[in-house]
């Protein structure tokens, strides 16, 4: 018997995914962040010269976690519509964008890699759009979804170029955290 799931049955079929995607984005975005010290009280960030744009502390640890849980309904969104025309590309895009947005932050703050850093943002930024536009034809509010997050990246690359520019020998400021001294 084949019967055409009701309205009902398709929301809840969406808040299922919802209910794995935004935990999960969530749980491992704060582990890249915690196990890479990332943030204020991190020493080698705290040595940097800082541009007067960086926000405070507390507005990365308020916008990230929104981020991750508007990421996590988008992605919800497009692992729902099962059998659309591009699903499978853009889950690639997805996937692609968000294991780079985890590398960032060890990249970043853990290794101590700014310039390095600053390129990984930009490919993030680009792959983002790139799952904007592939998620579109898909679920038009999974695409806008990904809006706040694409116009943070675009904030948190400048911020990362500015910081770049102003500490050329950041690498060197404190040892990073995947280096051992044996003496």
């Amino acid at each position: 018997m084949s019967e055409i799931a009701t309205p009902g049955q398709l929301r809840m079929s969406y808040w299922r995914w919802a209910m794995f995607t935004v935990p999960a984005i969530v749980l491992l975005g704060s582990l890249s962040g915690l196990l890479s010290n990332s943030g204020y009280g991190n020493r080698w960030f705290a040595a940097l010269d800082l541009p007067a744009i960086t926000p405070p502390g507390w507005v990365f640890a308020t916008v990230w976690p929104l981020l991750y849980v508007c990421l996590g309904l988008s992605l919800a969104m497009v692992l729902h519509a099962r059998g659309a025309k591009g699903r499978g590309f853009a889950l690639l895009l997805f996937f692609v964008q968000l294991a780079a947005n985890f590398a960032w932050s060890p990249l970043f703050f853990g290794a101590h890699q700014v310039t390095t850093g600053l390129y990984l943002i930009i490919f993030i930024l680009m792959v983002a759009v790139a799952t904007a536009l592939a998620f579109a034809p898909i679920r038009k509010a999974a695409a806008w979804l990904l809006a706040p997050y694409i116009l943070w990246l675009g904030f948190a690359a400048l911020l990362n170029f500015q910081i770049d520019a102003r500490n050329p020998n950041a690498e060197a400021l404190v040892p990073a955290a995947a280096s051992t001294q044996i003496g």
